[in-house]
Formats: C-alpha cells, structure tokens, sequence
C-alpha cells in the first residue's frame, strides 16, 4: 500500500479488546506507513469517514470491524482507484474469507503491507455496494434470525444454529428473474446473487467456481421440498464449494449474468453482505474491476490469465 493511509476503525465490531487491538495495528501498520485513524461512531459511519478521508488525500483506505464496515468502506471506493485493505474483526469475517484475507490482526496487517493490490468486481444492489452477495429467502431468514445477542455469546456458530432452524421452516415463493437476454419464472426458497462467496456460504455454491474478476454475476437457485431434501442439497452445495464442481441435483439452479432483477410474488427478506438491506424486488448489476483490493500473496483464487514469465514476452494494448 502507499504511504498516506486512513485506518476506519469500528470499535463496536467483534468480541475482543477494541481498544487493544486498534493499538496494535497502530503499532504494526504505522512502523510504515503514514497512517491516520478514524473512529466510527454513532454520530459518524463507516461511509462519512470513508469520504472524509478521501477529500483529506487518502492514497489508501483500511477497514476494521465487521463485513458491514468492510462494505461500508469498499461501496465508497470504487471506481477511486485507491486500495482496500481489511483486518476483520467482526464475527462471520466473511467478505475476508472469500479473499483469503486472515482474520489474525498480524497477519492481515502483512497483507496490507506486502501484499497484492488486485482488481476484484464488485456489484451494486438497489444502489449499495456488493461485494459478496445477495441473497433472498433462506439465506436472509438464517442471517436474520442470528440476533446480535446470540452472535456475541456463540459466534459465528450463531448462523449454523440459524440454519438448522430455518431449513426446518422451508416457505417456498414464486420468482421471477430479468437479464439482458431473457426471463425466467421459478419456485425456490433461496436466492443467492454472489460476486465472491467463501465455501461458508453453502447457498452461493451452485456453480463450480464463483470467481470476482470475471465481469458477471453467480446465481444459485435453492428449491428442495422439505427439510429433509434441504439438508441433502445443503449438504451437496458445501461439496460443490470444496470440490469445485458444479451441482448436479435438479433442485438446485444456476446460472451466471452481468445484471438482473429479481421479483417475488410475496415480499421476501433481503440480505446484503451479511446486513439486512429490506425486501424484494432487487436490482443488482456487476460493475467490472471496481475495486483495488490488497490480497495475500498466496491468493486464493487462480488468476483469469497469465503470462508473465514467457520468453521474450512483448504485449500491445490496442
């Protein structure tokens, strides 16, 4: 990263010290680096400080808290140009995970340092930033269930215990689907819209792969009857993600788009990176490269191309 970096700093994120641990990434990241940190507060969010750092001359902004900060942050870079770094300390820490950022204070604070500026897509959704995913139905009923309370005394155990419930309590809907180039009407009971997803978010493994450089969209139709088929196609969706091969069951769709809208016949429950954004209808589009993101070295995801290291390599940009 540059120099001249801004810390937004969510004191209220995680179970641990927030003031310990804003002192020690204090101490790794300003050794060297020119770092500046604002605190979230009630009076002032995540997205005002992000633009206050902006306007103050930012060459690059950190994230600190939860994945409704890191969101926070990112939905106010993109298309800047300026890098984003994380060092997670909510409880799910999954828009990390899917980037195969740690969420060890240290070693995120290395890859912030050292590590590979790369540009991710992001998405926008009903005009909020996406870096994850969306989903509608099941995936919002579990997340919506995991109350703070529940997520501070168990963690991100908090959500399974969630899953466990809501997959008992299938309610199927009717949707209705737009892109550029067709429509299609279905019945499920989950949607999910992802531009990135860790294999912790099972409803967002339909395809092989969900790849966040790819200039489209991922979308997994979930639509079992009963609890136990649920649990069956869960159980083969987690498979997916770990195999990296595309489900096979006929009560499981997917399909890749650059944009859609999504229409249901009775209002369902949205979820946007972890944080309850409202009901359906959504509209969601990919806006390719938004974002500079800081990554390990060691990614977690294979490059769309290579060709560094070729013999006698010469590239005209046309």
């Amino acid at each position: 990263m540059s120099a001249n970096i801004y810390l937004i700093y969510n004191p209220v994120s995680g179970q641990g010290d927030a003031a310990a641990e804003r002192s020690r990434i204090e101490q790794l990241l300003g050794e060297k680096l020119n770092l500046t940190v604002l605190e979230t507060t009630p009076e002032e969010s995540a997205e005002q400080l992000t633009e206050q750092a902006i306007a103050q001359g930012a060459e690059g902004v950190v994230a600190s808290g939860g994945d409704g900060t890191v969101s926070a942050v990112a939905g106010k870079l993109v298309g800047t140009g300026l890098p984003l770094g994380i060092i997670p300390r909510g409880t799910a820490n999954a828009i990390a995970a899917a980037f195969g950022i740690s969420d060890n204070i240290d070693n995120a604070c290395t890859t912030i340092l050292e590590g590979i500026p790369r540009k991710i897509d992001v998405g926008s959704c009903n005009g909020k930033p996406l870096l994850l995913l969306a989903g509608i139905g099941l995936e919002a009923e579990v997340i919506s269930q995991a109350n703070r309370q529940l997520k501070n005394k168990l963690g991100a155990a908090a959500y399974i215990l969630s899953a466990f419930q809501q997959v008992r309590e299938l309610d199927p809907f009717s949707a209705v689907i737009e892109t550029p180039d067709r429509i299609i009407s279905f019945d499920a009971s989950g949607i999910t819209v992802a531009n990135a997803a860790p294999p912790t978010s099972v409803l967002a493994q339909g395809p092989s792969d969900v790849v966040p450089f790819d200039g489209l969209l991922d979308i997994t139709i979930f639509a079992p009857e009963g609890a136990g088929s649920a649990i069956a196609a869960s159980y083969n969706l987690f498979q997916t993600a770990m195999n990296r091969r595309s489900s096979k069951r006929e009560d499981i769709g997917y399909f890749r788009c650059s944009a859609l809208t999504i229409k249901t016949d009775t209002l369902q429950k949205v979820v946007l990176d972890g944080e309850m954004i409202g009901e359906t209808p959504i509209e969601i589009r990919c806006i390719p490269e938004g974002l500079v993101l800081m990554t390990p070295k060691e990614g977690t995801f294979d490059p769309p191309e290579k060709l560094e290291g070729l013999p006698n390599l010469k590239i005209q940009h046309k």
